[in-house]
């Protein structure tokens, strides 16, 4: 255990670190905690030998290692109060009822990285586990109707489409064929029952079977893909990180996070707290930190997270995840 000196040394260096991407000078440190610059470089001697700090590999300046990453996250932090000016932006999303819970989460998501300029990451219930309930298709006018999809969770989607020379009664069919041959199918699974199942009968019943099936084939595959579990945020973000300018590092990231296998770990964890894994403690790389929390919702759950460099915010991140936990289990 260290001192509350060295303690507050490596305080130090950790949030000017933080904030600025370079190690803060011995003289800073005396200033701040009125002490002489051999008894800093003392301490800041004795931290590299525990492993807390390591040396910049293009100057002498000591930077937190991994290790003291972990220390200041483990025994050093504080959470930061949310500003108003962000509480507000987030507050405005979860008090508009008129937004599915998954549009709230996406668009926290998208201001949560902008805030931040980490990637965020929201994990739900695999559209493998979302069956198709039923659908519906409701006529506009001659031309136009709009068809709804209705999951067994309660997840609603609707679609416009524009049919040419299509009667009623054909749509009709359609939907009846599809709804008596594929309700109760996960989601993930509709497209490829319609191609099986739906595709070489469907020309048997209805006229203009063609033009009915790609467009229903269409709506289903776009649905799906909304529904998929995985949602990343601002994976461009990294390239705004001075740590992250090496070309094959950056195409490195960008596989892993295109890697659903990868990503779905992250979700593994039944923890409901908010966890820190820093380096070598994720799946991702180990100039990276993945800060992740498990949420839970009536029928739905998953798990946020938010990736950036090991220099992360660590404080901010942590109540940003916290706020938007909180919010997402009371409001909707």
């Amino acid at each position: 255990m260290l001192t509350k000196r060295q303690e507050s040394i490596l305080k130090l260096i950790v949030e000017h670190y933080i904030k600025l991407a370079k190690p803060i000078s011995s003289n800073s440190i005396c200033k701040k905690l009125k002490c002489s610059s051999a008894t800093v470089r003392s301490e800041m001697a004795y931290l590299e030998s525990v492993g807390l700090l390591e040396k910049m590999h293009t100057s002498s300046g000591r930077i937190p290692s991994e290790e003291g990453y972990r220390y200041y996250v483990d025994h050093l932090m504080e959470l930061k109060k949310m500003n108003a000016e962000d509480m507000l932006k987030l507050q405005m999303i979860f008090r508009n009822q008129q937004l599915p819970l998954a549009d709230c989460i996406t668009k926290s998501l998208q201001i949560i990285s902008e805030m931040t300029s980490y990637a965020t990451i929201a994990l739900g219930t695999s559209s493998h586990e979302n069956l198709l309930k039923q659908i519906e298709a409701v006529p506009i006018d001659e031309n136009h109707i709009v068809v709804i999809v209705i999951t067994d969770r309660g997840h609603v989607e609707h679609k416009e489409m524009k049919f040419e020379g299509i009667s009623l009664d054909d749509i009709k069919k359609t939907v009846s064929l599809i709804n008596n041959l594929i309700i109760g199918t996960p989601i993930d699974e509709v497209s490829a029952k319609l191609e099986y199942e739906v595709k070489p009968i469907i020309g048997k019943y209805v006229v203009q079977h063609e033009q009915l099936y790609n467009a229903f084939y269409n709506v289903f595959s776009d649905f799906s893909t909304k529904n998929s579990d995985i949602n990343i945020v601002g994976r461009t973000k990294f390239l705004e990180q001075p740590e992250f300018s090496n070309i094959e590092k950056i195409k490195d990231i960008f596989h892993k996070l295109d890697d659903t296998e990868v990503l779905r770990e992250i979700k593994e964890d039944h923890d409901n707290n908010i966890k820190v894994f820093i380096g070598s403690e994720n799946n991702i790389d180990s100039d990276v930190t993945v800060v992740k929390t498990k949420f839970s919702n009536g029928n739905e759950e998953g798990t946020l997270a938010i990736v950036g460099p090991k220099r992360m915010d660590y404080e901010r991140v942590v109540s940003l995840l916290e706020f938007l936990k909180e919010n997402i289990e009371s409001d909707h």
